[in-house]
């Protein structure tokens, strides 16, 4: 785990355009990761016939960096275990080895949900090809020469319409990003086409990006990097951030609601799917607590805490969904921990964890979906997953 010490650098992907592995790979350069590196990587691995070119492009009056891989015929069609030990080969920075390994794995597990087999029986068709393998080999080694320790990101925007692959034409977003988003705020759009292919969706996976506005950063360098699509009235860019974090940043601090309400003539049966539907809204928190009421009735003081922006989805689900005749809103400041989440390895295999940080102390936290799924597969008390996260 990398919770021993604070990052050297952060990374922010302010994704206005969509993400994908050619973009990601153009901006790294953008931001000093040299060509010749990337070509010795090919090399290593032992790609032949094989070419890469990174060029400045303008894409709707800004530039950025477009990296295009040409491969020639009669390239052989490579299976999963095939692309880990080309991986395994290449002369990739420290650390950047597990990276692209983890890269494939999740591009390969969102596949084989999609198709229904298991990741032995996937077959790699685009994921195969020479640009996927150089996109996730190349970003794993970029952001580790660069010294990147966190990865944040915007939410992802979605394009619309039917998209061509080796199956045939598949819905937009491709099944195997629309997986591999699960978890990440993402938001539709008029663009048509791809905008988050599985090999964006894959990088932010890996790296545990967090989805939230830029965190307190000074920022050092901003790279660009182009997709190969031009999009109407809209430039076809990612952009990243590279700078370092504002020193010992005390949490983050932001506007929140709270809106109370005490009801005291509702069936007990009925909060949990009230609950559920305020979530559902927006609610960041729901807490339900016993009182005592006019003319000595139990009630329920309920409390919900909402980012401003849910306020009017929230209040619609208090009336509709509850017998409240009233609710009270109080707009107040909050204070969070920073929170992200990576991956520990277990006896049993990768498990999930959130890590929190406040003040430059830092806690490891088991994710409780995490470790009662671990328990089931593997037949373990609940209670030893959670002490294995404590021991790891």
């Amino acid at each position: 785990m990398s919770t021993a010490k604070s990052p050297e650098c952060w990374a922010f992907f302010d994704c206005f355009a969509g993400l994908s592995g050619d973009m990601t790979l153009g901006a790294l350069i953008d931001l000093g990761l040299e060509l010749p590196e990337l070509e010795g990587l090919l090399l290593s691995m032992g790609l032949k016939g094989v070419t890469l070119t990174a060029s400045r492009v303008t894409k709707e009056h800004l530039g950025g960096i477009q990296v295009k891989v040409a491969a020639s015929r009669g390239q052989p069609r490579r299976g999963y275990a095939d692309i880990c030990r080309l991986i395994e080969k290449a002369r990739l920075a420290p650390g950047a080895v597990d990276k692209a390994l983890l890269m494939f794995r999740l591009l390969g597990e969102a596949e084989a949900r999609v198709h229904g087999v298991s990741l032995g029986k996937v077959h790699f068709h685009e994921l195969g090809a020479v640009d996927t393998i150089l996109d996730v080999v190349g970003v794993a080694h970029g952001l580790e020469k660069l010294k990147v320790g966190r990865v944040f990101t915007s939410p992802l925007p979605l394009g619309w319409g039917m998209i061509a692959a080796a199956h045939g034409r598949l819905p937009n977003p491709a099944p195997a990003a629309l997986e591999l988003l699960k978890g990440l705020p993402v938001y539709g759009t008029d663009l048509p086409g791809e905008l988050v292919t599985p090999t964006g969706a894959a990088i932010l996976k890996a790296y545990g990006a967090e989805c939230q506005p830029c965190p307190p950063m000074t920022i050092r360098r901003v790279g660009y990097g182009a997709g190969s699509r031009d999009l109407p009235e809209h430039p076809n860019l990612l952009r990243i951030y590279l700078g370092e974090p504002v020193a010992r940043a005390e949490g983050v601090r932001e506007k929140v609601l709270v809106l109370e309400t005490h009801i005291d003539d509702m069936s007990p049966e009925l909060y949990e799917p009230l609950m559920e539907s305020l979530f559902a809204a927006g609610a960041l928190d729901v807490a339900l607590a016993p009182v005592q009421m006019k003319k000595n009735r139990p009630g329920v003081a309920l409390t919900v805490i909402a980012p401003p922006a849910a306020r009017e989805a929230v209040l619609e689900r208090l009336f509709t969904d509850s017998t409240t005749l009233g609710v009270r809103v109080m707009e107040t400041e909050r204070v969070a921990a920073r929170r992200w989440q990576e991956t520990i390895n277990t006896p049993y295999g990768p498990l999930p964890v959130k890590v929190t940080e406040y003040g430059g102390r830092r806690r490891v936290l088991p994710e409780y979906e995490a470790c009662r799924r671990l328990a089931e597969e593997q037949g373990l008390p609940l209670i030893e997953v959670y002490r294995l996260v404590c021991r790891e």
